[in-house]
This record gives C-alpha cells, sequence and structure tokens, in this order.
C-alpha cells in the first residue's frame, strides 16, 4: 500500500492587520524618555540621506531598518537607487492611571494604540531630578503594570459594547450567523475579566483569529519591552530594576523581548561621525542598541522581507511573513501577480557565497519556483509574469 499522504499542519492566521504599512507605537507613562527615543530614531534617518524617507506626521516617523544583506548587495551592484525595509513608528503620548476611564487624555491615546499593530512598551529605570516622575518615584515594575492593566481595562469597556450589540441579534433575536463571533467574544470575555490576562496569551483557532482581527484589541498586540537606563548605568551594565523587570516580564509576557538602552546615550552618538562614533564605542565598551531595537520592531509586525536587485535598483519588499510568491509580486505591481508565472530564487547566503548570479546558477543554487512558494526572508527575487503579450521580465518597478 502507498505511504499514507501527511497532512500539512494547519497554517494559522496572524493576529492583527493584514498589510505591510504597519505601525508600532511607543507606549509608557509620562516622563520616560518617550520622545527622546523617539527624537533618536527620527533623527537616524539621517543615516539614510539616499534613502527615499519621510516624517509622516510630528509624531509619526519612518526609519530605515538596518540590514547587512542589503548594504552587501548596494555594495555590490552600486545601484542608482537604494530603497531599504522601513519601520513606521508612532510617538504616542504618556498614559495615566485612570486613562482607560478618560484620566488624563487617556481616550485619545488609547485610540493612537489602537491605530498601531505593536507596541514599544517603554519604562524608565534611571534618576533624574530634573525629571519628574508622575507618581512620585521610579518603580518600573510598578509603571509596566499600570500600562497593562490600563490596555486591559479599555479592551474591557470595547467589549462590553460589542457584547451588548451581539447579544440582541444572537441570544435575543436568535442569529445563528453570529453565533460563532459571539462565542469568540465571550470566550475572550474570559480571558480579560476572570483570567484577567492579555488577550494574545489566549489558544485561537483560526476562526477565531478572524473575530479577533475584526476587533483588533489593544491586548492582541505584541509588545517588546524597553528599559530606559541612564548612561552611566547602560555603559556599566548595571541596574538595581534589571532583574525586577526581566521577572516581571518573564512571569506576564513570557518569551516577550526586553531590550534595556539608554536614550542620552543614544542621544549622544548620534550627533556624532563615525570616526567619534567608534572611538567612543570602543572606550565605553559598549554599542548602540537602536539597531536591535529597530530590528525587533520590525519582526514584531510579522513582517520580513525579499530583494529586487540589479544596477538600477536595490530595493527591500515588505511582506508579511506566510506570504507566497504571488502575492509577493504583487507588491511589486498588481500586473505581476495576475500574470504571475514563476518567481526566479537566490538565498542571500548563496549568492554571497558564490560570488555572482551566474556562479549561484552553476552551482545548481538558482531555483524556479511556482506559485505556492512561500517567501523566505532576504530572498533575492526575479518574476515572470505574462503581460498578455509574451514574456516579461519584473525585474524592476
Amino acid at each position: 500500500m502507498p505511504p499514507k499522504k501527511v497532512e500539512e499542519p494547519e497554517r494559522k492566521p496572524l493576529i492583527g492587520r493584514v498589510g505591510t504599512n504597519l505601525k508600532i507605537g511607543i507606549v509608557g507613562i509620562p516622563n520616560v524618555g518617550k520622545s527622546t527615543f523617539f527624537n533618536v530614531l527620527t533623527k537616524s534617518q539621517a543615516a539614510a540621506e539616499n534613502f527615499p524617507f519621510c516624517t509622516i506626521d510630528p509624531n509619526e516617523s519612518r526609519v530605515p531598518v538596518p540590514d547587512a544583506r542589503f548594504d552587501y548587495l548596494c555594495e555590490y551592484y552600486k545601484p542608482v537607487s537604494k530603497v531599504p525595509a522601513f519601520l513606521n513608528v508612532v510617538d504616542i503620548a504618556g498614559l495615566v492611571k485612570g486613562a482607560a476611564e478618560g484620566q488624563g487624555l487617556g481616550n485619545a491615546f488609547l485610540s493612537h494604540i489602537n491605530a498601531c499593530d505593536a507596541i514599544y512598551h517603554l519604562c524608565r529605570a534611571f534618576e533624574d531630578d530634573d525629571v519628574t516622575h508622575i507618581e512620585g518615584e521610579v518603580n518600573p515594575v510598578r509603571d509596566l503594570e499600570i500600562i497593562c492593566e490600563e490596555l486591559r481595562l479599555k479592551d474591557i469597556e470595547m467589549l462590553n459594547g460589542y457584547l451588548e450589540k451581539l447579544e440582541k441579534l444572537v441570544v435575543r433575536g436568535n442569529d445563528k450567523k453570529l453565533k460563532p463571533e459571539y462565542d469568540t467574544l465571550l470566550k475572550v470575555k474570559t480571558i480579560l475579566v476572570e483570567e484577567k490576562q492579555q488577550v494574545r496569551f489566549a489558544d485561537w483557532s483560526v476562526n477565531e483569529i478572524d473575530v479577533l482581527n475584526k476587533y483588533l484589541f489593544l491586548t492582541s498586540k505584541p509588545v517588546i519591552y524597553l528599559v530606559n537606563l541612564s548612561e552611566k548605568d547602560y555603559i556599566r551594565k548595571k541596574n538595581k530594576w534589571l532583574i525586577k523587570i526581566k521577572e516581571w516580564v518573564d512571569k506576564n509576557d513570557p518569551g516577550a523581548t526586553l531590550i534595556p538602552f539608554s536614550g542620552v546615550f543614544e542621544n549622544k552618538v548620534i550627533d556624532m561621525d563615525d570616526a567619534e562614533r567608534a572611538k567612543y564605542f570602543e572606550e565605553s565598551k559598549v554599542t548602540s542598541a537602536l539597531e536591535k531595537i529597530i530590528v525587533q520592531g520590525y519582526k514584531a509586525l510579522q513582517l520580513q522581507y525579499f530583494f529586487t536587485a540589479g544596477h538600477d535598483e536595490v530595493k527591500a519588499w515588505s511582506i508579511q511573513k506566510g506570504t507566497k510568491a504571488p502575492q509577493a509580486a504583487g507588491r511589486i505591481h498588481t500586473d505581476f501577480e495576475k500574470g504571475f508565472i514563476m518567481a526566479e530564487v537566490m538565498k542571500f547566503e548563496d549568492f554571497k557565497n558564490e560570488g555572482s548570479e551566474a556562479a549561484v546558477k552553476a552551482a545548481g543554487k538558482y531555483r524556479q519556483q511556482g506559485r505556492h512558494y512561500v517567501v523566505d526572508d532576504g530572498d533575492i527575487i526575479l518574476f515572470k509574469f505574462n503581460a498578455g503579450a509574451g514574456l516579461k521580465d519584473a525585474k524592476k518597478k
């Protein structure tokens, strides 16, 4: 008997918006260094002066995603145009205790978080008499709890409104179509109210995720924790709060990324020239945490990119994880997706190791992939598509 066909495991959709123009918001209580951090990120655009970038509005910025692979391709092809991937970052004004009930400008801030797809949760672990702390004294663990609780409470408030509307239709009106949606929201209520947990920690089925993606709860968004240290503590890699913060994150958000940095340090080195910066890094025996923060933020949005590369242009095209070749081609032009024939794919490592496209082909590592191919991060791709009159190469936009 022929062996039984092994069924592929069900690929669950991602929780969150579908698309590539996703945003990560900087969240924290007032006076923890959010604006300093945002300003450093905005200044980091200067390093991309040859790239097309823009500040979208005063509190939103597009930051180039650093990548040695992109740099290598630019060095190899010396293209006329260089376009890296970008991370959209939003600076959200400080949240205070009681924001869920509208304290401070709570409702406006929470709506700004709602418009984001992931969160940089920034807490303060530095002492500074010139920068007052809204809660009176520095205690980052308490601050983390305040923000998490406000987001949970706001989710409960929104959820109750949704349930009230659905209850009329499902329970009283016996609407069978809406019952699965209603049941999913009841499960959300159990998570948020009874278990006092965040939505993203529960195990959700494919159909339930579809419902979550309709409502986009605040606590369903992935979080990266940033600890703002004094320059002195960052350089000596010591701070009395770090172990306590790590314990809190491990308990309350297992597996989440935690990155210590110093806004003062980053602000100082971003204004230095390359030689001065390199010397300072060597003397202080630390480097900037900015690159790691940007890369991790981009990954938190479940984004990756493939490259198109040639002497005219080297470009990183953002796609969501799990994107198949035709949809990736559609990022360049909708016609490429409609008339998709194949993707000719080189792995970046093969290209670097072999030394040229011709050498990759000669080594048998140049692959022709069909419409079911799931694009890997860092693939170098040449798409072929049918434009209605013969075959054309989709190498450039």
